[in-house]
């Protein structure tokens, strides 16, 4: 008996961990697969349901399951299932694209503020400050408005409007772990300040960052449709947001034109946040101890 209580116990690895922390969050299971199933009709959509969806295919506001069209057609006669399949990717494509970039330029700014200090960080801060007091909505509309209305210019406003935030919890994360014993131990021993920052120091700063990168995609799809109501979008590309502003002034005469893009992306951005705040449970070690 004595012998099978000396057995060390194999310590859990922080991945396995923070895998079982997420497993347990039914809300973020839920999420995750809905966000799956989402990725996956973007994914296989367009073969499975051919088809070019700005083709003129019925009557004008034709309703919701007649004439076999199972969600209707919008103000040109568009079959709004084809353009609700292709939009899915677009939509998401810009998600993931805006927090990309968002993460990029946040990264940037908040890992040279948290390591270097001084007058780096006092420059960087208050540069963070100037792009976080500006409307976020009507920069971008001015960005999109000065440089056209294509998929990757709203897609790069997005990202420019967005970084602050990500800028400060870069920041604080910095300077949290640029003082612990590790990260001064690689320092005595002649570590550069490049391997110190994206080797060293980086890593272990993720887990928050993994957490907004997550939340930003969802704010991302929302800030897209934002602008897509107000007409700045490419009236040639298919995307949730574009389906609400080109039908936006037809809300009364046929709400489902509207209503149904709207609920495809509530229900992505619902899903995207029950995913981040699993994350958030699953990767805060605090929490993972509860």
């Amino acid at each position: 008996m004595s012998q099978i209580e000396n057995i060390p116990v194999k310590a859990r690895s922080p991945f396995s961990e923070a895998f079982e922390m997420f497993r347990r969050n039914h809300a973020a299971v839920v999420g995750l697969v809905v966000l799956a199933i989402i990725v996956a009709v973007a994914i296989v959509g367009p073969m499975v349901y051919p088809g070019n969806p700005f083709d003129m295919v019925w009557a004008p506001f034709t309703p919701p399951g007649q004439e076999g069209y199972l969600l209707g057609t919008d103000y040109l006669g568009r079959d709004i299932l084809s353009l609700l399949i292709h939009g899915a990717k677009v939509s998401l494509t810009v998600g993931i694209s805006a927090a990309l970039v968002t993460v990029t330029i946040g990264i940037t700014v908040g890992a040279l503020a948290g390591f270097y200090l001084g007058w780096v960080e006092e420059v960087l801060m208050r540069v963070t400050e100037f792009f976080q007091v500006l409307p976020t909505l009507l920069f971008s509309m001015v960005i999109v408005a000065l440089f056209g209305a294509s998929l990757p210019m709203i897609t790069l406003a997005i990202g420019l409007v967005s970084w602050p935030a990500v800028a400060r919890i870069t920041r604080a994360e910095f300077m949290r772990i640029r003082e612990l014993e590790y990260v001064i131990a690689a320092r005595a021993g002649g570590v550069k300040n490049a391997k110190l920052i994206f080797s060293v120091i980086l890593p272990n700063a993720l887990p928050p960052i993994i957490v907004q990168a997550a939340l930003m995609v969802g704010s991302a799809i929302l800030f897209e449709a934002g602008l897509s109501f107000l007409g700045l979008t490419d009236p040639n590309v298919a995307s949730w947001g574009q389906i609400i502003g080109s039908n936006r002034e037809y809300i009364l005469d046929a709400s489902y034109a509207v209503t149904v893009p709207g609920v495809a992306i509530f229900v992505t951005v619902l899903a995207i946040s029950l995913v981040g705040d699993g994350l958030n449970d699953a990767l805060n070690p605090k929490l993972r101890q509860r």
